[in-house]
This record gives C-alpha cells, structure tokens and sequence, in this order.
C-alpha cells in the first residue's frame, strides 16, 4: 500500500499562484505515474497534468502555458505550480499513483485538496 498526502490548497486571486505537493508514502521503483486530476461539484475527476516515469509530461489544454509538473524522485514527490490562476481553476485537486507492481497496475488516490480562485 501507498499513502499519498497532499499539501498546498487553498484561496488565490485571478492571475495569483499556488503551489500543490503529494507525497508518496514510500518508494517506488518500478514503472509509475504521477499525477493531478481536478474535480468540480457534478463533473468526473479530469486530468490536469502527469509526468511519466519523471521523463514525459502532459498537460490539460487548459493549463497549458501556465501550470508546470515536476518531481523530486529522491522524497518521491510530486508537485504542480500553478500560475496565473483564473476561476476555471478552482476545484478539489486530486494526487493519483499509478505503479507497476510487477504483475499489474496499482492506483493510488490522495484526499484531496481544495483550491479556490476567487477576487
């Protein structure tokens, strides 16, 4: 099992930054990605940015240009600044892990996260 706890949330103005951390309970030393899906009230969980392997990354039409993903592999961490923040952007941010254990795919969800952009 892996726990993933998520810090970094909160209330920001338009064109104001945050920046989100997830942290990985433990290492990972197969396969995985990690990742951020947002959710807003009556919608599904949508992708806002992953990196694979701490090689490629992808990214939301959405926040393309203004939110950038990286990772510290050594405290297997995840984090995703978030700049020039518009209202769209508000929701509760989920950290994902999906990681190879050696016979199939694990995902693991974080609690969760809230950020508000509102003047």
């Amino acid at each position: 099992q892996v726990q993933l706890v998520e810090s970094g949330g909160g209330l920001a103005q338009p064109g104001g930054s945050l920046r989100l951390s997830c942290a990985a309970s433990r290492s990972i030393y197969n396969s995985y990605t990690m990742g951020w899906y947002r959710q807003t009230p009556g919608n599904q969980r949508e992708l806002v940015a992953r990196i694979v392997n701490g090689v490629s990354t992808n990214y939301a039409d959405s926040v393309k240009g203004r939110f950038i993903i990286s990772r510290d592999s050594a405290k297997m961490t995840v984090f995703l600044q978030m700049n020039n923040l518009q209202n769209e952007d508000t929701g509760v941010y989920y950290c994902k892990l999906n990681a190879w254990s050696g016979s199939d795919w694990q995902t693991y969800w974080g609690q969760g996260t809230q950020v508000t952009v509102s003047s």
